[in-house]
């Protein structure tokens, strides 16, 4: 009884324990993605399609791989539609390293001709329904290439899931595709000169003439189980799940957090500023309550400021709900601080000849690094992106390697100081590593280098291609913002409309200059002055020390013209403050601490003086000129007659009085009113003060001024 009852116990626990794992295995079930192939596949839907499985990238776990199904449907005619360069293109992604966390699976449950096979032949594993087949992949070729056959055997052999004989009878319908059995048991497919070298050899038992010379080939769902090309035959998208061992299968935009995208596109170019990223910030929070769930971010930078750089990174790189998450497109260059936001989109498409990171208009410093270290590890895990990188992108100064486990070849991006940070043993722990050369971001990295180090996910070469790979269908409208600030924003990155703006202001300065009271020389100097301010403004490079810097400096150089003769302290500091003014316009620093300030600081200076220069030329041509042209002859004051003025001064002649005595008849206090005989003159004293009624001397005589001693 005892051993009846304890065989009873035992057999009672183990079956609760069976019974009990049951439901843990069903919620740690996968799940998988379900992704709709257009067939005829063009451009537009080829770049769609590679940006949604890029995307379902992110939701691939660290320690295994994401199944998706790619579907084609049981009505997919048009295939011969599809272009081999973009069949190509979709394979060449599938089979990529990019895409290499994914298990891409295609089920074909319609007929699929053409080149919409290629994609097929890239897929880890084929599933088909029962009327599924493939079709001449040559359709809609009108002569066979050698080259298109090559390249489908390339991409075959890469997942090794269709036997080469059977991809170049797909391709070449003018050979013969057959199974064949071999003496030795085996099971083989031969097509063309191989089939026939194998048919004359003593080896062949029987063979299944699977497609006629000159008969384009069909491959039905039967034949492709048979040869155990199928992974399976599945009639719904529940047989589907269960031959991938999956608990579901989720259409894509289907996700408990997806629904419709909706989005909208930040343009960040030129400077990172204060107002600018207020502006920003402010936008985007507004674009939540309109239902957007999508921030297309474009990216064109110098950087700026790193705070706020770094503010807009956590708002970018670490989206809440209702924000899915914050693709990015990098179109010129993110230098410096702006480096930070390029890294915190994700995924980030670069432009092929864009240059992430190096020296920008702000200088980072170690010091900035370790205030925004946690930000950055924030951002690195959200992205995936190592840390150690981010920080060597945004600081040059920082010694980063590349560490290589020597054991399990696993790669770690960090300083040395990380690499043993926290071990017991550091000394031990730097021995498990094997230390790369130091990398270089002084300069910043090209497109190929960022997708190499993980800094970006692929090259784009228009932000309509990154938006489609973003899953858009067009480029999302822009954030909510006034249309003249992006119009002038857009303006004022160009370098020959400012300057252009500074030299227009400066003549028509010149010209009011020449005939004061005008106005409309005037009127325009004013307005090229205040839009290359605004431009500048709302550049992020102006603020209102150099407006009040500009108009302290063109007073000055007005006061030395109209009211002090020469050219003195107010001519000399006119112009220095207004070269300053127009200088501290064009950039965010004061004094250059590397090479890229330098240079802005070297164009600000020449801008400058060449508009200064326009400014003078100005003067000079209207001085010469304009008296000689008709239209403009009433515009300028007439040059005096130097006979006539000395023909009006011999006119009052007091040369006469010189030595003669007087009666002052006002107190001369220097100057005043003196009679001789019955004549009373304007007169001046030596310097004493002389009471009225006095009898004075003429000692002087200059022209008309007599000068008299009491």
């Amino acid at each position: 009884m005892v051993r009846t009852a304890r065989f009873l116990t035992i057999f009672i626990a183990c079956w609760l324990a069976v019974a009990g794992h049951q439901p843990c295995a069903a919620q740690d079930a996968e799940r998988g993605y379900l992704v709709d192939v257009p067939v005829p596949l063009d451009s537009q839907a080829t770049v769609k399609l590679i940006g949604t499985l890029e995307r379902l990238v992110e939701s691939a776990p660290t320690d295994g791989r994401l199944d998706v199904v790619l579907q084609y449907g049981d009505d997919r005619s048009g295939g011969e539609a599809t272009s081999f360069e973009d069949a190509l293109k979709l394979a060449r992604a599938m089979t990529g390293n990019r895409l290499r966390s994914l298990r891409l699976v295609s089920w074909v449950e319609g007929n699929v001709t053409g080149h919409s096979i290629l994609p097929i032949l890239a897929s880890d594993s084929v599933l088909a329904s029962p009327s599924g087949s493939l079709r001449d992949a040559s359709s809609g070729e009108a002569d066979f290439d050698e080259t298109i056959r090559l390249t489908y055997l390339s991409v075959a052999a890469k997942r090794g899931v269709f036997p080469a004989a059977v991809v170049e009878a797909l391709v070449d319908p003018e050979i013969e595709l057959s199974r064949v059995n071999t003496v030795d048991g085996k099971t083989t497919f031969a097509a063309g000169k191989d089939l026939v070298k194998l048919r004359e050899t003593d080896r062949v038992l029987s063979e299944e003439t699977w497609s006629a010379p000159g008969a384009p080939t069909v491959l039905s769902a039967d034949q492709l189980r048979s040869s155990r090309i199928l992974a399976g035959l599945t009639s719904d998208q529940r047989e589907v799940a269960d031959v991938l061992d999956l608990a579901e299968l989720i259409g894509v935009g289907e996700q408990s957090d997806g629904g419709a995208l909706k989005g909208v596109h930040l343009e960040i170019a030129g400077s990172i500023s204060r107002n600018r990223v207020r502006r920003w910030q402010s936008n985007l929070n507004a674009s939540l309550e309109n239902d957007v769930n999508t921030w297309l971010v474009s990216i064109n930078s110098v950087g700026g400021d790193m705070d706020q750089s770094a503010i807009l990174a956590s708002l970018i790189g670490m989206p809440e709900p209702p924000l899915r998450n914050a693709p990015g497109f990098l179109s010129g260059e993110s230098r410096a601080d702006s480096a930070l936001i390029a890294v915190a989109c994700k995924p980030l498409y670069i432009k092929p000849d864009a240059t992430l990171g190096g020296s920008g208009t702000d200088v980072i410093t170690i010091t900035d690094i370790d205030n925004h270290r946690e930000l950055i590890d924030q951002i690195a895990r959200t992205t995936k992106r190592p840390a150690g990188l981010i920080r060597g992108l945004l600081c040059p100064e920082l010694d980063v390697f590349p560490f290589t486990n020597k054991k399990t070849g696993q790669v770690k991006y960090c300083s040395e100081e990380e690499l043993t940070a926290g071990a017991e043993d550091p000394q031990l722990e730097r021995d498990r590593w094997e230390r790369g050369e130091r990398l270089d971001f002084a300069d910043g990295i090209d497109a190929d280098r960022a997708i190499e180090l993980g800094l970006a996910e692929a090259k784009s070469e228009s932000l309509e291609d990154a938006a489609a790979r973003a899953g858009f269908s067009s480029i999302p409208d822009p954030v909510s913002d006034r249309g003249i600030i992006r119009i002038v924003e857009r303006l004022g990155r160009s370098k020959g409309l400012m300057m252009i703006l500074m030299m227009v202001g400066f003549i028509a300065l010149s010209a009011e200059m020449n005939a004061p009271g005008i106005g409309v020389p005037g009127f325009l100097a004013m307005v090229c002055f205040g839009l290359f301010f605004w431009m500048n403004y709302l550049a992020g490079t102006a603020e209102w020390l150099e407006l009040v810097l500009l108009l302290m400096g063109l007073a000055c150089i007005a006061l030395e013209v109209f009211v002090i003769p020469g050219f003195g302290i107010f001519g000399i500091g006119g112009m220095i403050m207004t070269v300053a003014s127009i200088v501290l316009m064009s950039q965010t620093f004061v004094l250059p601490k590397n090479s890229y300030q330098l240079a802005v600081l070297t164009r600000g200076l020449w801008a400058a003086i060449v508009s200064l220069l326009g400014m003078v030329g100005g003067f000079v041509l209207m001085r010469q000129l304009f008296p000689h042209v008709p239209l403009f002859r009433h515009l300028m004051m007439e040059t005096p007659d130097s006979a006539a003025m000395d023909q009006a001064e011999k006119l009052a002649d007091y040369g006469w009085l010189l030595g003669q005595q007087g009666t002052t008849t006002t107190p001369l206090r220097p100057s005043g009113k003196a009679l001789f005989g019955d004549q009373i003159v304007q007169v001046v004293s030596e310097g004493s003060m002389v009471d009225p009624g006095s009898t004075v001397t003429v000692i002087d005589v200059q022209g008309t001024r007599v000068i008299v001693e009491g």
